[in-house]
């Protein structure tokens, strides 16, 4: 049985400790929490008065309104809701990569999946696992508690990348799977064909989920530093590789990766999607804690 200590060591655990995942878009939820539900209530923020019908509960009704009007109103308010998560993450192949500094793409982002899950457990919201290449590997219904963090942590621990994937395909698959609206977190290199990603990222906005997408990427995938003949091999499809004399190739590929980056901020930015890219060299919860407070401050 995994512990959060197999994932998270102490320094990035005090990093995170006072720091929330606020969603800022209206989610749903079951229990009193931190984040505004759609339903309104009794508790916590005044939102309107509506005039009394029968049936209603007598003890909501504003005296004080009755008192200067001669007319029955109730008061309603906005109540607040745990966050309801789902933590989608990428196992296709090219996420084993890892350069100079030993740490792999899935290395990161499976850190980076704990982190969240750990912080969003600790104020009560419910979290959910989505483990996917070509077809869904596991889907782990979002839920809180203890126990439940212990199977996530498991799924992350076991699980290990390869083979193919399309982002697009497996998200559309997942649209009717994740049937209240809430927090999507998208962990990925992103890797596949920005037009049917974005497409599929707006089936999720058009059921009115919030997505945050992380895109891990290996400093080396940035900056193409290869100067003698190197032997690439794909990493999703097997027995492929090519010898290859970098100089030749790396104006065209940072220009296509340029263009590839920029297809998806701005389809991310048009879906009002936060695109957050993550470069394995920088500890993830100390990159974690930047983007949060960011987040904060805008919520």
């Amino acid at each position: 049985m995994a512990h959060v200590a197999n994932l998270l060591s102490p320094t990035d655990l005090q990093k995170i400790s006072n720091l929330q995942v606020v969603a800022r878009l209206v989610v749903e939820g079951f229990f009193s929490g931190l984040h505004k539900s759609p339903h309104k209530g009794f508790s916590v923020e005044f939102a309107q008065h509506r005039q009394y019908v029968q049936g209603d509960e007598i003890r909501r009704l504003d005296w004080k309104i009755y008192g200067k009007t001669d007319r029955f109103y109730i008061r309603e308010y906005e109540e607040e809701t745990n966050l309801r998560a789902t933590i989608l993450l990428d196992m296709s192949g090219s996420m084993t990569y890892g350069g100079e500094n030993g740490v792999t793409k899935h290395h990161y982002a499976s850190r980076l999946a704990a982190c969240l899950s750990y912080l969003m457990m600790q104020q009560r919201d419910s979290v959910g696992l989505v483990t996917f290449d070509t077809a869904i590997r596991r889907f782990i219904p979002q839920r809180s508690g203890v126990g439940h963090l212990r199977v996530m942590l498991d799924e992350l621990e076991q699980c290990q990348p390869a083979g193919e994937t399309e982002l697009g395909d497996v998200f559309r698959s997942l649209v009717p799977r994740i049937h209240r609206r809430g927090l999507l977190i998208i962990i990925s290199d992103c890797f596949a064909t920005v037009k049917d990603l974005i497409t599929a990222l707006a089936h999720f906005r058009a059921a009115r989920h919030e997505i945050i997408l992380f895109q891990i990427m290996d400093r080396d995938e940035l900056e193409f530093p290869f100067q003698s003949w190197t032997r690439f091999e794909s990493l999703e499809q097997a027995d492929w590789h090519r010898m290859v004399e970098p100089a030749q190739f790396r104006e065209a590929y940072l220009e296509n990766l340029e263009k590839f980056q920029k297809e998806l901020v701005d389809g991310c930015r048009r879906h009002r999607i936060d695109h957050v890219r993550l470069i394995t060299d920088q500890p993830y919860s100390e990159a974690l804690a930047q983007y949060l407070t960011r987040r904060l401050g805008r919520a």
